[in-house]
């Protein structure tokens, strides 16, 4: 999800290592904060990889200011992991949330549909975080009110996801 998020945000425009770390830390540092030994190798890969290139400018104080942008190739790979996003991808919330972060990088809304149908196809299945047996329990049926909390949450985040994904969908033409 690194790389997605490098590539998504350097898809809008060229910025340096610092205001992209800031970025992704805005995006995803809650769940997996954005450390610079895990940045700058990321960086180091695309770079030699050849989907993104690097340029020096003057800096405010004497230290040059390293610019990164995306290359056409970097571009395609963006597109093509917004296309083709893996199963947890699809199915990770916070994987998701950064795959859709970037969704409207696909032009075409055909590709956005394919990817949103396989969300509600994920969250169409019944599920739970506690089952009896093969059956998904209700939050009505347990007796911890925090397992209750938990089940309750879910269930509404759930509800508001699928409402706004069918919307979505419509308004895309599937």
């Amino acid at each position: 999800m690194l790389e997605l998020s490098i590539l998504g945000f350097l898809y809008d425009a060229p910025l340096h290592g610092y205001e992209l770390r800031k970025r992704i830390t805005a995006l995803t540092g809650h769940v997996r904060p954005v450390a610079e030994s895990t940045l700058y190798p990321a960086i180091k890969r695309m770079e030699n990889a050849g989907l993104l290139v690097r340029t020096t400018e003057p800096g405010a104080a004497a230290a040059p200011r390293h610019v990164l942008s995306l290359t056409e190739e970097g571009r395609r790979e963006l597109r093509r992991r917004l296309a083709e996003p893996g199963d947890r991808d699809v199915t990770d919330e916070n994987r998701w949330f950064t795959l859709l972060a970037f969704l409207r990088h696909l032009d075409d809304a055909e590709a956005q549909a394919v990817v949103l149908r396989r969300r509600l196809a994920f969250l169409e299945e019944p599920a739970s975080f506690f089952y009896d047996g093969d059956r998904p329990l209700r939050a009505e049926e347990l007796d911890d009110p925090f397992r209750q909390g938990m089940l309750t949450i879910a269930r509404a985040t759930s509800r508001a996801e699928l409402t706004w994904l069918r919307d979505t969908l419509r308004s895309l033409g599937g």
